[in-house]
């Protein structure tokens, strides 16, 4: 039902109610018929159902086989050590999910518990559960709304709906029919909804939606419908758990026959395969991806964005497109005096110009100063209506003081504003006798209520047409614009009316105010286009002002236009789809706007990240790639449903964690690249030397010792690699790129090929002179994996560049890996348990040199490359 463009009788008579209410048994009746005003949940995943999912993801199912493997096999470190990564990750995920459905719950809180219904003709309180639709509900000062009403009774009723339309300030409300069906909701002054609060005035409104019907349950049902989409490294990770798994099976297939075919023995074979498995699979990955998230999730805190789901911080990295709100993201969140007419001049006060000393400028600032209701509180903030602190603030920069002047101008009287008049007068004695109003309100109104203005050439007879351009001209730039009159007075009028008081003004000049866009709001907008991502402006304020604030910031040019919410309401999802990436900046939209927006946008195979504060974002935010809620602003139900909480409400904020997302994104790049190359290698190693007519190098124990030491400590280290240069440049990648895209699948390969080539050399020319070969190929193939930790910290600065020492943890796990390698050859109780011999003084320079080749070619090869980007660019 379309209850605001009906009029009041007619919403009575349809619900079968009065001005007089409901009678108990008719309320009774009607609860039996549309059941309790609350809000429903779906049905809730029981705890133990969420920590089971956690064990559900491709590649914990991978490493939970391993673990199994590695426990028959008898080598119970590896065992432990999988299971531990294994009940980690599972404690984590469960964690963010069981916040997750916090969501419902945090939106139910929003419900009045109580509420003063007419039922029997008497005003009474009634649970807010027990209100049914056409019940008459008495809505005062400081009270929530319990349920969706029609306005039947408006005294100066305003309502704070910002939680749930975006709207920044309190909507004044009407009685009045408003003709146009498909307003969004935002603009229903006649209607009052569930959730809302009451900050001023008084009213009454008949319910017309209860429960999950009104404009809230509609959200809610929204928020539970409403799935969230995987990120892209979860993904990526868990096509990648299903292609090493696979390519694991076969390769172990391949050596355990191919062995048996040679003649080896079975059970040797059997446990070398089985130990080549347990190597190959990266369990360190899931760590690593932990820890990197946790780092990045740590450091992300210090930029004021609070990361709520893990993944998040590397979905950040991915992002294509960034749909934010307007107020308090992309502004400060405070109306400002930007511009004022007065004495037919215009002074900009957005670029700090003064007011010049003339008769008319100072009498305006005067009344910007003390017609108004503000006061200073003890911590020196200003409290009062958002409007009249601004232009309080803008005359006290000026040396304007308020608590001066009323001593020379007290007041004696005063008109409220009041919406019919949409003026307000405020009588003040004078120093030297008689008294003066000022009169401020809606230009149409103070124009025609002015006979003359004053000028810098003393008062003259008033140019309507004139000043009625330089409003249109001021609105046209996005400001709200207010004008000021003044009248002067022998004596106090008897009866101060309207009528009587607020006619013959003198005009004074024009305010123009707006919410001005954050300074640093504008660079984040650059940095965001070089970095290949869209800023998309998404708003519920009013086109004009809309354009004018993403013109300023340069999220458009001016020769492209807004769309209204309702020009996307008479869009097909079809026609919307084929225009969506052409633009950049939605005004007055509604809740499942947004949604639309958000969804159009992904079918198109982009990556999104939304922002909001609101109630009526919770759903967007949910479906978002990335749904990112403010921390000062926003509402519990906001934050709830989002993966990230900027503590700032910045948009900078958001550009700072995409930055982050991308390093730690190209950090679990690296460890792949090393992992995989090193496994690889391992691979390499044990498959090749037979096809030569040499043994088998390395006993099952071998493998499981370089697994151990080379993928956990060095690996969990490029968790704290610093970015690389111009991360911040180049352009998102794309959400389906694979991991092993940008030619890493073939560095994988190559680097595995070099160090699995290095170690058979080796292994050949230590059973050539007779040398103690096994423990050579054993340190060859251990200490090569530390080469290739070094180089694979960067992609195209030399290790050098960048000094071994500027990632401390990576130093301290490649040192450590060669104490406990030493120690494996050199203490006896390890020699008997790794079969291993004391190397002598040559035989260690041996190996370390040929240890050494993996990182030698390495830094080679970028060094090449470096010079032919260069030789490219200036060709």
């Amino acid at each position: 039902m379309r209850w605001h463009t009906q009029d009041t009788g007619e919403v009575l008579k349809t619900l079968a109610s009065s001005k007089d209410g409901l009678t108990s048994s008719e309320a009774a009746l009607k609860l039996a018929e549309f059941g309790p005003n609350t809000l429903k949940e779906g049905k809730k995943r029981t705890k133990l159902q969420m920590l089971a999912g956690q064990f559900k993801d491709f590649m914990i199912l991978v490493l939970i086989a391993a673990a199994v493997v590695s426990g028959i096999v008898g080598d119970l470190k590896d065992t432990v050590v999988i299971v531990i990564i294994i009940i980690l990750n599972a404690i984590i995920g469960f964690i963010q999910e069981y916040r997750a459905e916090k969501a419902i719950a945090a939106l139910k809180s929003m419900a009045a518990p109580k509420a003063f219904v007419k039922r029997d003709g008497v005003t009474m309180a009634v649970a807010s559960s027990d209100i049914v639709p056409g019940d008459i509900v008495i809505l005062e000062a400081g009270c929530f709304v319990p349920a969706d009403l029609r306005i039947i009774e408006s005294a100066n009723l305003k309502i704070d709906e910002s939680a749930l339309t975006g709207e920044s300030v309190p909507i004044e409300k009407t009685t009045a029919i408003l003709d146009e069906k498909d307003l969004p909701i935002g603009d229903w002054r006649n209607m009052a909804f569930k959730g809302t609060i009451v900050p001023y005035g008084r009213g009454v409104g008949v319910v017309v939606a209860t429960g999950m019907e009104t404009e809230l349950g509609k959200i809610a049902r929204m928020l539970t419908e409403e799935k969230e989409v995987k990120t892209p490294l979860q993904k990526r990770m868990a096509r990648f758990g299903k292609r090493i798994a696979i390519a694991i099976l076969v390769i172990c297939a391949v050596i355990f026959f191919a062995g048996i075919a040679r003649g080896e023995a079975p059970i040797l074979m059997l446990l070398t395969a089985i130990s080549l498995a347990v190597a190959a699979v990266p369990e360190a990955l899931p760590a690593v991806i932990t820890i990197s998230l946790a780092l990045g999730a740590k450091k992300l805190i210090t930029q004021n964005a609070l990361i709520r789901k893990l993944p998040a911080v590397e979905t950040l990295g991915s992002v294509t497109y960034i749909c934010t709100d307007k107020t308090g993201t992309l502004t400060i969140n405070k109306m400002t005096v930007e511009e004022v007419f007065t004495g037919n001049k215009l002074y900009e006060i957005k670029n700090n110009e003064k007011l010049e000393e003339s008769k008319a400028g100072r009498l305006l600032q005067t009344a910007m100063s003390i017609s108004n209701d503000v006061s200073i509180d003890n911590d020196g903030s200003l409290i009062g209506d958002p409007t009249e602190t601004a232009i309080f603030k803008a005359a006290d920069d000026n040396g304007f003081e308020k608590k001066v002047l009323e001593r020379d101008f007290p007041r004696v009287a005063e008109l409220p504003f009041d919406s019919e008049r949409k003026m307000m007068t405020t009588f003040h004695k004078v120093p030297k006798g008689g008294y003066i109003s000022f009169t401020k309100g809606g230009v149409e109104v103070i124009i025609n209520n002015s006979a003359r203005v004053l000028s810098g050439g003393g008062l003259e007879p008033i140019d309507t047409h004139s000043l009625t351009k330089e409003s249109e001209r001021m609105a046209a730039d996005g400001l709200r614009v207010l004008a000021v009159g003044m009248r002067r007075w022998e004596e106090l009028p008897e009866k101060v009316t309207a009528a009587e008081v607020e006619r013959g003004l003198t005009f004074l000049g024009y305010l123009g105010l707006m919410d001005p866009p954050r300074a640093e709001a504008k660079e984040a907008i650059s940095l965001c286009k070089r970095a290949g991502i869209k800023p998309v402006m998404i708003t519920g304020d009013h086109p004009i002002t809309a354009r004018v604030i993403a013109m300023r910031l340069g999220i458009i040019e001016r020769d492209e236009g807004v769309m209204t919410g309702g020009g996307l309401a008479r869009l097909s999802v079809a026609e919307f789809e084929e225009k969506v990436l052409a633009i950049s900046v939605y005004a007055r939209v509604g809740p499942d706007q947004k949604l639309k927006i958000i969804k159009a946008l992904q079918d198109k195979g982009e990556f999104v990240a939304m922002t909001g504060d609101g109630v009526n974002d919770a759903p967007a935010l949910k479906r978002a790639d990335i749904g990112v809620a403010m921390g000062i602003t926003g509402t519990d139900v906001a934050k709830e449903a989002s993966h990230m909480i900027l503590l700032d409400d910045n948009f900078a904020s958001i550009v700072g964690a995409v930055r982050s997302g991308r390093r730690i994104y190209d950090n679990i790049r690296k460890f792949i690249l090393y992992t995989m190359s090193s496994n690889t290698a391992e691979i390499l190693a044990i498959f090749l030397p037979p096809f030569f007519g040499l043994p088998i190098p390395l006993l099952p124990i071998h493998i499981l010792w370089i697994n151990l030491v080379t993928d956990g400590l060095p690996g969990l280290a490029l968790a704290a690699e610093q970015e690389e240069a111009g991360i911040m440049e180049r352009d998102p990648r794309h959400p389906k790129e694979s991991v092993f895209a940008a030619g890493m699948g073939f560095q994988i390969i190559w680097v595995g090929a070099l160090m699995g080539g290095v170690t058979l050399v080796s292994q050949a020319l230590a059973i050539s002179v007779g040398t103690h070969w096994q423990t050579i190929v054993f340190t060859v193939l251990c200490l090569s994996q530390m080469g290739n930790a070094l180089s694979v910290r960067s992609e195209k600065r030399s290790l050098f560049s960048i000094g071994i020492l500027s990632n401390r943890p990576m130093a301290a796990a490649v040192a450590l890996t060669f104490i406990l390698q030493m120690a494996t050859i050199y203490v006896p109780f390890l020699q008997q348990i790794f079969r291993t011999e004391s190397l002598s003084l040559k035989e260690l320079a041996f190996a370390l040199v040929m240890s050494s080749v993996v990182v030698i070619v390495m830094e080679f090869r970028k060094l090449w490359k470096g010079k032919r980007s260069f030789k490219a660019s200036k060709g």
